[in-house]
């Protein structure tokens, strides 16, 4: 049993061997479509991060060659090791989008058969493919044959909790050649209601000598802590809870490491972080799609603070780049008159 640390300096995880890299921060920023694209990873890879993975890419759109699908593998080169995200159920687009990986630089290549959302699962991709053990191995073997990077694997539990069998692919995983598991604590059936089974995250563990990540319900440093006391995975993934708030990652990677926990940002902490985030939404999209994305990025960022909702009512509608970067510098810098008496942070919303 993995215990908590019981003092400073004493590190929860010893990290982990990944083909020729060596993770030694067991903290994954997990892959979020529409979310993690190259400047959102930028933002988050300095907070310790260990691994970045990509948005995942359908092997079908990388057959399709696709401007925008070239996009989303465009990798930094201050963010290795990263890994590209592919999904499908046909081997042979799926290995042949392999290939293209690691032909844009990817250190891992991680098959997707995780995502719940039905426009995927109707393509029998995605979570739909846990319901075919057999389908499952053939893919797998055909994309590990295929590139000679190590190749990683996303998963839930199962369909639903009638036919979960978390166990079952892990093994089938790690016999098709796949040297590392990443787990979401829910089934298909869940989507992302309810709370992980991190106990279900420990099946997957208990029945391979891979390294195993748990993923689902990571909101903060103790959380990380009970998940890994209940799974005893070899790593954490964080999803959603960064959003708007790539502290968390700090909070999590302290909690691993056996380090102090970071204060909460300052109003000028947090704005600068925001328009790093723009800027780089800006030159990698180019400022016309930037301004659109900015509009979920910014909201996030400013969820729970005072005036957030007045704030969130006037950006939302704006669509001068320009307007924009001004009217989010003088709301997240005004905050600075919020933080209370005592310097402890900022105020929240009533």
């Amino acid at each position: 049993m993995v215990l908590y640390p019981m003092n400073l300096n004493q590190r929860l995880l010893p990290g982990f061997r990944l083909g020729n890299h060596f993770i030694d921060t067991p903290l994954v920023l997990a892959p979020m479509a529409g979310i993690t694209d190259l400047p959102f990873r930028r933002v988050c890879k300095p907070f310790g991060v260990g691994l970045v993975v990509t948005e995942m890419i359908a092997s079908r759109a990388v057959d399709m060659g696709r401007e925008r699908t070239e996009r989303m593998a465009e990798l930094g080169a201050d963010e290795h090791p990263v890994s590209i995200q592919i999904a499908g159920s046909d081997s042979g687009f799926v290995s042949e989008a392999a290939r293209w990986a690691v032909g844009h630089g990817a250190d891992f290549v991680d098959i997707n058969m995780g995502c719940p959302v039905k426009k995927i699962c109707k393509q029998i991709a995605g979570s739909a493919m846990l319901k075919d053990e057999a389908l499952v191995a053939r893919v797998l073997e055909a994309v590990v044959a295929a590139v000679e990077v190590p190749v990683t694997l996303k998963i839930r539990t199962g369909w639903d909790d009638q036919s979960k069998n978390v166990a079952s692919i892990a093994h089938i995983a790690e016999e098709s050649g796949i040297q590392m598991l990443t787990v979401h604590g829910r089934t298909r059936a869940q989507m992302f209601h309810g709370h992980a089974n991190w106990a279900d995250i420990g099946l997957a563990k208990d029945a391979v000598s891979i390294p195993v990540i748990g993923n689902g319900d990571i909101v903060d440093g103790a959380s990380a802590q009970e998940m890994i006391r209940i799974s005893n995975c070899d790593g954490v993934m964080v999803g959603r809870a960064v959003q708007g708030n790539p502290w968390v990652l700090g909070e999590v990677y302290a909690s691993l490491m056996g380090l102090p926990q970071p204060s909460s940002p300052t109003p000028a902490e947090r704005w600068a972080i925001v328009i790093d985030h723009l800027q780089h939404l800006a030159a990698h999209h180019g400022i016309q799609c930037a301004s659109k994305l900015a509009r979920k990025h910014v909201i996030w960022y400013s969820k729970g603070l005072r005036g957030s909702a007045d704030f969130r009512a006037h950006f939302q509608v704006m669509q001068d780049w320009q307007q924009m970067l001004d009217f989010a510098e003088a709301y997240f810098l005004g905050l600075a008159d919020e933080v209370d008496a005592s310097g402890t942070g900022l105020s929240l919303a009533a």
